[in-house]
């Protein structure tokens, strides 16, 4: 049986394979769509949870995405407070910035799902799912998907959306630098006793970095990246224990917490790979670049990603291949800067801040006290990190 044909096979239907279909819906391309299960709404509070910068809302605003999210299970940060481990501190604010908020706070499953939802009323999409990819050939005139079941497809051009351990990245033979951290993201949501007012806390601590995020109804959401060891310790507590312990880090600047998600933990590393693009395929989102979650910029990279190839793909003229290495080029060079710049930010903090030396103690927390006393310099991180650019 011949396969299919299509102009794009996007493997991974997450949010950055998601949101670059629906980016597409007014292009002439013809879409698959392979992903293995479809989303789950959660019950209760989703334990991924993003911050998701106003660039990125703009975007999914574009999308109609945003519009048709639920704003009672969201909520804008207006402050952000950061501590450095021997006195630092540094300040910001979206009024002091001339911005409407730093960044909204929400699940990934609320957006999941909305744009899993628009992405099945599309026209040019074919959904294939639950599907597998089993095989990858690429030719001269385009590349044939093989999938599980007997099913294959052929497509001008694949997207590898599939995560950090991305399938396509691997059979493309485009190569991976893994650097591990030894560090562990642990997460989980809590009621707290004081109202967080909007404010997001940042805290880097002798034993990681602790990062509260404001959610509504007086919520947050705890990422804490510790060391393997300490990790263990956290997710091997109870409820209770883990509330006290999570609030005591924290100064008890919101009072007592109490656990309202079960605490999860997932390693964290650096990822930075050859290249971008390859012949009759490109990357995206995790499978293109991991960064340390300090930041919280993982997604907004992989939105901006699906943004710029969307934007390259949806302005080509109708005889122009989407596959072609010229044209994927393109889209290699617009998303050069920003993944680099945040990879080496975030990698150089995490070090930084991982020091024990006491004169290295002393003059990363005297940067905190020094930036924060230069409006200009403090603003205009806060415009990078709102729009991707100075």
């Amino acid at each position: 049986m011949s396969a299919k044909g299509f102009d794009l096979a996007i493997v991974g239907g997450g949010l950055a394979g998601a949101s670059l279909a629906v980016a597409l819906r007014a292009s002439r391309l013809s879409i698959a769509l392979v992903e293995s299960q479809p989303p789950q709404r959660s019950i209760g509070w989703d334990a991924r949870v993003y911050a998701i910068s106003p660039a990125n809302a703009d975007f999914l605003r574009e999308l109609g995405v945003w519009q048709h999210l639920d704003a009672a299970r969201m909520c804008p940060v207006h402050d952000m407070a950061v501590f450095g481990d021997a006195g630092g501190r540094l300040n910001f604010s979206a009024y002091d910035s001339g911005l409407g908020e730093l960044a909204w706070i929400l699940e990934a499953g609320l957006m999941q799902i909305e744009l899993w939802e628009t992405v099945k009323r599309q026209h040019n999409v074919t959904l294939l799912c639950p599907a597998t990819p089993q095989s990858l050939a690429v030719d001269e005139g385009g590349i044939t998907l093989g999938l599980d079941g007997g099913r294959s497809l052929r497509a001008r051009l694949i997207v590898g959306a599939d995560g950090a351990k991305s399938w396509v990245r691997q059979q493309a033979g485009i190569g991976a630098r893994i650097t591990p951290y030894r560090e562990t993201g642990v997460v989980a949501n809590f009621r707290c006793r004081k109202p967080h007012r909007n404010t997001a806390f940042q805290w880097f601590r002798q034993d990681g970095i602790l990062a509260w995020l404001p959610l509504p109804d007086n919520h947050i959401s705890m990422v804490w990246s510790a060391s393997d060891t300490l990790a263990q310790d956290l997710l091997a507590l109870d409820a209770a224990a883990l509330s006290e312990r999570v609030a005591a880090a924290g100064g008890g600047v919101l009072g007592e917490l109490e656990l309202v998600t079960a605490a999860q933990g997932f390693p964290l590393r650096l990822m930075r790979v050859e290249r971008t693009v390859a012949a009759r395929v490109a990357l995206i989102g995790d499978a293109a670049h991991a960064i340390h979650p300090l930041s919280g910029h993982g997604i907004n990279l992989g939105f901006q990603d699906a943004r710029a190839l969307a934007g390259v793909l949806g302005a080509l003229p109708e005889w122009r291949d989407p596959g072609e290495l010229g044209v994927l080029r393109r889209y290699a060079r617009e998303r050069a800067e920003e993944p680099l710049i945040m990879q080496y930010t975030t990698h150089a903090l995490n070090r930084l801040f991982n020091h024990r030396n006491p004169v290295v103690s002393t003059m990363r927390n005297l940067g905190l006290n020094f930036t924060n006393a230069l409006p200009v310099v403090r603003n205009a991180l806060i415009r990078y990190a709102a729009q991707g650019h100075f």
